[in-house]
């Protein structure tokens, strides 16, 4: 299995309300010089304004004037920054419970959940929630910052039992994530780049350290198999300069593709030859995710917004019921049999939830069964059926050709689905 030691590290934060995500990020991009001067000053004044001293480092990160004003993040602030041994992207999710959307978006994403606890209280339903949901989403690495550890004065039988009740709670989920724990101060700075002077019992390696040195698994969950969801036709007026050209435009999601090779086109089931590779800077060869190409094929087929080319070696099933772990993120409640949209990669389709499995309790990991709705922030494994056919594969294979959304009549996204290994297929 490959890995990644250096180049760039995606990760997204993650946890309760005011357990110091935006500190720590507001930390690491002032101690690693990841931000300008004259953000540390506005972010000074700021905080002097309201009556405080020195830079409060959230004020770095939370850049919304709602964020601002209430103290808490609602949107994910995405940052960059980097040191000698690594780039890094952040994702800074919100921990409010009504924001829970916005983690998921947040983590989609992300190789690495770094996960802030608050060492007063320990793992919260919030906290639990958040490492479900992040596991689901298929992310296998975890730092779990145990911040606040100066209101506890630093006492290390605090950081074993948040800890140990941490590593309890993944066992429960299953698998074998790879799992930091590391005691920080992210207001002193504690651990986070440097090591401070109050943990001499912690002999681990800082936040930043182990951000630098963890090897992420870059194959998992991004398929092998070519997927190139169709998002528009080109087909240029009779009037261009090459009138009979006909070429199919989107990103390749997984995989890669050749002149010359053959693809299946679904949900209808045309076997072609791809003929040419066409981007603005000329032609290609050879395409491989995540590139923006244009596809032209041998035979003349009807392909529209939507369809998906595929591989023939291990191609997308065609899928119109199937089983599926979703995130309910409305406060209007889901109820069986009621009509949503469905959204998958360029394909939109009207689809009911047939059935619900059970619902997940995030805090015993018990399975909930005979639920007739789903509320807010549940998750669940629910069967949905859809008017027409998807060409999916199971979100573990491929993180884009497994993920959907539902979208309810008024147009609000109202859940996040991952596709499981278990379904209905359409015949070809």
């Amino acid at each position: 299995m490959s890995g990644l030691s250096g180049g760039l590290l995606r990760f997204a934060t993650a946890g309760s309300v005011d357990d110091g995500k935006s500190t720590l990020i507001g930390r690491l991009l002032v101690d690693t010089r990841g931000v300008y001067e004259d953000q540390l000053d506005a972010a000074q004044k700021d905080n002097e304004r309201r009556g405080g001293k020195g830079i409060d480092f959230a004020l770095l990160t939370d850049g919304l004037k709602a964020e601002r004003e209430q103290g808490i993040t609602i949107d994910v602030a995405y940052r960059y920054f980097a040191t000698s041994k690594r780039k890094f992207i952040i994702a800074d999710a919100p921990g409010h419970e009504q924001y829970t959307r916005n983690m998921v978006t947040g983590a989609s994403s992300a190789d690495l959940m770094l996960l802030l606890v608050d060492a007063r209280y320990g793992l919260t339903t919030q906290s639990r929630r958040h490492s479900y949901i992040a596991y689901l989403l298929g992310i296998r690495h975890f730092i779990v910052a145990i911040n606040k550890m100066d209101l506890m004065d630093y006492d290390e039988a605090v950081y074993r039992r948040i800890s140990d009740d941490f590593m309890d709670f993944l066992r429960k989920i299953g698998g074998s994530p790879d799992v930091r724990c590391i005691p920080i101060s992210a207001l002193a700075g504690d651990m986070v780049v440097t090591r401070g002077a109050n943990m001499h019992w912690y002999k681990g390696a800082t936040v930043l350290e182990t951000l630098e040195s963890v090897q992420v698994e870059i194959s998992s969950g991004h398929g092998e198999g070519f997927r190139f969801p169709v998002q528009k036709v080109n087909q240029p007026t009779k009037m261009s300069a090459i009138p009979d050209f006909r070429g199919y435009m989107g990103r390749v999601a997984s995989g890669s593709i050749r002149v010359g090779d053959p693809v299946l086109i679904l949900p209808g089931g045309y076997r072609t030859t791809v003929s040419g590779i066409v981007t603005f800077d000329g032609s290609l060869q050879t395409a491989s995710a995540p590139e923006s190409v244009t596809l032209t094929l041998e035979d003349n087929i009807d392909v529209s917004r939507g369809d998906m080319i595929s591989g023939v070696d291990n191609p997308a099933q065609n899928l119109t019921e199937f089983s599926a772990a979703v995130c309910w993120m409305s406060g209007s409640p889901m109820r069986i049999g009621e009509k949503y949209r469905l959204q998958h990669t360029s394909r939109l389709t009207r689809c009911i939830v047939t059935r619900v499995d059970y619902r997940i309790n995030v805090n015993t990991l018990a399975q909930e069964h005979d639920i007739a709705e789903l509320n807010i922030n549940d998750i669940a494994i629910v069967w949905i059926k859809t008017l027409n056919p998807i060409a999916a594969d199971p979100y573990e294979a491929n993180r884009t050709t497994g993920a959907f959304i539902l979208i309810d009549q008024d147009n609000n996204t109202v859940a996040s689905g991952m596709i499981r290994g278990t379904w209905l297929s359409v015949g070809l």
